[in-house]
């Protein structure tokens, strides 16, 4: 089949479009293809996932729609976009589960085979949305995708069902020729996903022409659409999601640590694909295990740390409150471990297939005792690499577990994203304690393993069988310096604040926080943390667009928070602060820094719109 449409395309610089059915559907595949092909055309791209939340609800139900959205532009983009500007409704439910989310005028493509009364039903309508007058704000096109795709694939050799299931690739056919994607990508790739079910690629291929040519020659919407690629920085680019790019990232810091990398994980929404991508990796040095449960977990990687690896556990909200009681006791061993908590709706079993911000105070202070220990979070899918890179240095120097955050939206996010020169790639010191280390009053060597490095306050790395380093290790308060138990008053105070001073003491290594304020001349600042990232920088572009003079920060590292921090805050009239909880980060900037910052909450489940960040920082601005 030919690329080339038979009428020129119309030029786009963006389009959103979002894809919605049932779970079974096959949106997230569907989406999933549509972004590679953009990607590969050369299109900036910012995807988002949206998942039912129950595993196995009704089919046709509300509770079971599934849907992925996808932003493509010819100029650098942040977001996934707020408003559709298309709408592919396999079903009544799709439809009546995202049609408020479209603006007047947009387009809505739906199934027509689906809207019989039975699924009507069960969506909750009493009319017909086709044939009522309440679609007459959009822009229709009613296409019987599966009685076409049936009729397209009878030549397959599929069963019935399995044919019907290719409807999902009759509507990619036909956004393909609407949008002037490129086809043999796809075509390349379900031949070879599905080499060991020849009817079943036969269909699916057979479906996604019959979409393809059913745009050419239908006309619904007369010529086809086209939006240029983007110019991006020269480069090698791939199409990553936060989860995939920060289990990458922990590669990388293992080799430029030049240690072995061990990940004891149990499975979790939205966590678990770290688990999948790096049990890939053992070409690298990696060892993944997964365990019987979150205590498990992290007690397996705390153990591989102590053994000379740099130990890694994944989870979610649920997990990291199992694996607290392991946290402190990493905290009193000072050994290096990398949690990773991608967070979701809570609390309890919450909203396990959305996103929230909720966990950042768990962060700070769900241990007992005076615990603390380094915080960073990620702000977009491809820094997620560079979050995982900069935790593992931190963890390793300091010799202190460290807790990155990530969150729903940033782990199924998708975005191109430019592969870093490995060589440009900072190396991460790890040198393990190879003898004694001090000189007894008798002038005979000995092994302290609390004697501290004088500029980090970080205690020597000794690993288990090296000869003369044998050393206590355990829970219990350790005596400053020699590690034997001790129950001495002073030195558990001595010992609390050697530890809080180590943490603290970071703050003069990492990075100065950087404001976006091109005139130097805003009276107030947005401040931000995580996957609100992109959401903030575009509702600040357009209240700069409409005269506004409004400033940005965003925070990675938020314990200990960067050395400037206060300076920065104390610059401005106002600060205002979008987080999707109630109020965490706003509270410890309160605490630290006595500022008076506002809250822009949002805890829905589901990321902030731009419009709603633009909308609450304006009225924050407009007040006195």
């Amino acid at each position: 089949m030919s690329n080339a449409p038979s009428k020129a395309p119309r030029q786009l610089q963006k389009v959103v479009i979002r894809f919605a059915g049932d779970s079974g559907d096959g949106m997230q595949l569907t989406g999933d293809r549509f972004s590679v092909s953009s990607a590969i055309f050369g299109n900036d791209l910012v995807t988002v996932p949206d998942y039912p939340a129950e595993i196995r609800a009704p089919a046709g139900s509300l509770a079971g729609v599934s849907a992925f959205q996808i932003h493509i532009s010819d100029h650098d983009i942040l977001t996934p976009g707020d408003s559709p500007n298309v709408l592919v409704a396999m079903n009544p439910a799709a439809l009546r589960a995202n049609l408020a989310d479209m603006a007047a005028g947009s387009t809505v493509i739906v199934n027509t085979d689906a809207f019989v009364d039975r699924n009507l039903a069960k969506a909750g309508y009493d009319t017909n949305p086709l044939t009522d007058g309440s679609l007459s704000g959009f822009t229709l096109y009613e296409v019987p995708m599966t009685s076409l795709t049936l009729e397209a694939t009878r030549a397959s050799g599929a069963k019935s069902r399995q044919a019907e299931r290719s409807k999902n690739f009759f509507a990619l056919g036909l956004l393909s020729w609407m949008y002037s994607r490129p086809s043999e990508l796809t075509l390349r790739w379900i031949e070879e996903k599905f080499a060991k079910a020849p009817a079943v690629a036969e269909a699916n291929a057979l479906a996604f022409k019959a979409g393809y040519n059913f745009g050419e020659t239908a006309e619904l919407v007369g010529a086809p659409f086209a939006v240029r690629a983007t110019a991006f920085k020269p480069g090698t680019y791939s199409n990553i999601s936060g989860n995939t790019a920060l289990a990458w990232g922990l590669v990388a810091a293992g080799q430029l640590a030049e240690l072995p990398l061990f990940l004891a994980s149990y499975p979790i929404t939205p966590a678990s694909d770290i688990l999948h991508e790096l049990s890939r990796c053992k070409h690298f040095g990696v060892r993944t295990m997964q365990a019987e449960d979150e205590i498990a977990a992290v007690g397996a990687a705390l153990g591989a740390s102590f053994g000379g690896h740099l130990g890694i556990t994944t989870t979610s909200g649920p997990g990291m409150d199992l694996k607290a009681e392991t946290l402190g006791l990493a905290v009193s061993l000072e050994l290096p471990l990398i949690v990773v908590d991608v967070m979701r709706g809570g609390p309890s079993t919450g909203l396990p297939t959305k996103t929230e911000q909720s966990d950042l105070l768990m962060a700070m202070y769900g241990r007992h005792g005076e615990a603390p220990l380094p915080i960073l979070a990620a702000r977009a899918p491809g820094h997620c690499f560079y979050a995982a890179i900069e935790a593992a240095r931190i963890a390793v120097k300091y010799r202190t577990p460290v807790i990155l955050l990530s969150d729903g939206y940033l782990a199924n996010s998708a975005e191109p994203w430019r592969l870093p020169v490995v060589g440009d790639l900072p190396p991460i010191a790890a040198a393990y304690a190879t003898g004694p280390n001090h000189r007894a009053a008798d002038g005979s060597a000995e092994f302290l393993p609390y004697l501290r490095d004088p500029a980090t306050r970080a205690r020597p790395w000794a690993i288990p069988g090296t000869p003369g380093l044998e050393h206590r290790i355990g829970g219990l308060e350790k005596a400053d310096r020699t590690g034997e138990i001790s129950y001495e008053p002073e030195n558990h105070e001595l010992m609390v604040r050697t530890r809080a001073a180590k943490v603290a003491g970071i703050a003069a290594d990492i990075p100065p926080v950087k404001v976006d304020d091109p005139e130097a001349d805003a009276d107030v600042l947005v401040l931000g943390w995580g996957s609100t990232y992109g959401s903030i920088v575009a509702a600040v572009e357009r209240l700069r667009r409409r005269g506004r003079r409004v400033a940005h920060a965003h925070l990675v590292h938020l314990n200990p928070f960067p050395p400037n921090l206060g300076e920065i805050l104390a610059r401005y009239r106002k600060v205002v602060v979008p987080e999707m909880n109630l109020g965490q980060l706003t509270s410890l900037v309160r605490a630290e820094f006595q500022v008076d910052a506002k809250v822009v909450s949002k805890v829905q489940g589901q990321r902030f719109l731009y419009s709603e960040v633009e909308a609450a920082v304006l009225a924050h601005m407009e007040e006195p």
